[in-house]
């Protein structure tokens, strides 16, 4: 059994490895180019041109109003010929919208708060953010339930089973609950920004609600709950209008047509 302050020093010594083992985000958007040319190999994909050039004028428009180097990044689009009320944006600029998110997207403004929302996570490289901390928890564990297991009771498999469930609990589902809610946020004033009405989220989120009965309570889930989003949104709706009101204002108004 190792000495108190052996198991410390070994502990730091491991720890320091796991964080410098931290992915960049150039790691990250190569796995991105990957996974994403994989789902169109393995999803059907719409053929629907009218379909496919609406959802590309909805993202051109908000791309528009990013701050470098988002501005300029080379997006990719694709709709999936899939019924689930989905959308993801990956690092590198990879967009994937299922067809089934027209269900509760069901107006320009409220697709554009879907949009402002995924593209928000990629400017917020909440990929690299979500895989460093997914890394460095596992890695924290590992080392945790080798130096204390014998102390537990549990051994070392039953405590690296607590502190996973611990973890799961206290740091990676906020976590996860932190980058949706920033992502909210800075959606918001993206697509107001274009010129996209924002209120138009309150109605996507009471959609999503009424679209996912039965979800798991928000401490036990990745997402906020709608109603934290809603309230969310409504205290930061002041912000985004002045964004809006500045678009209109100059002109901008998006024409996109489904």
């Amino acid at each position: 059994m190792l000495m108190p302050s052996l198991r410390v020093s070994m502990a730091v010594f491991i720890a320091v490895l796991v964080v410098s083992a931290c992915v960049s985000r150039g790691d990250v958007e190569s796995m991105s180019a990957t996974e994403f040319q994989k789902m169109r190999t393995e999803i059907p994909v719409t053929r629907d041109v009218a379909l496919l050039a609406y959802v590309n004028c909805v993202v051109r428009d908000i791309v528009a109003e990013l701050p470098e180097p988002y501005r300029t990044m080379n997006w990719e689009v694709e709709v999936f010929d899939n019924d689930s009320a989905n959308a993801f944006a990956m690092a590198g600029g990879k967009i994937g919208i299922f067809v089934g998110i027209f269900t509760v997207a069901q107006t320009n403004d409220q697709f554009a708060a879907v949009i402002g929302h995924e593209i928000a996570h990629v400017t917020q490289d909440h990929t690299v953010e979500r895989i460093n901390r997914a890394q460095v928890t596992g890695g924290v564990i590992s080392v945790t339930s080798i130096l204390v297991g014998d102390q537990t009771g549990l051994g070392t498999a039953g405590t690296q089973s607590l502190l996973e469930s611990t973890a799961e609990l206290g740091l990676l589902l906020p976590f996860g609950r932190k980058q949706e809610s920033e992502a909210d946020l800075e959606g918001l004033d993206f697509m107001a920004s274009a010129g996209f009405d924002p209120r138009a989220s309150i109605q996507l989120w009471k959609n999503m609600a009424n679209a996912a009965e039965g979800a798991p309570p928000e401490f036990l889930s990745t997402h906020p709950s709608s109603d934290t989003r809603i309230g969310d949104l409504i205290s930061h709706m002041p912000e985004a209008l002045n964004y809006y009101n500045e678009a209109i204002a100059s002109g901008k108004q998006p024409r996109c047509q489904k």
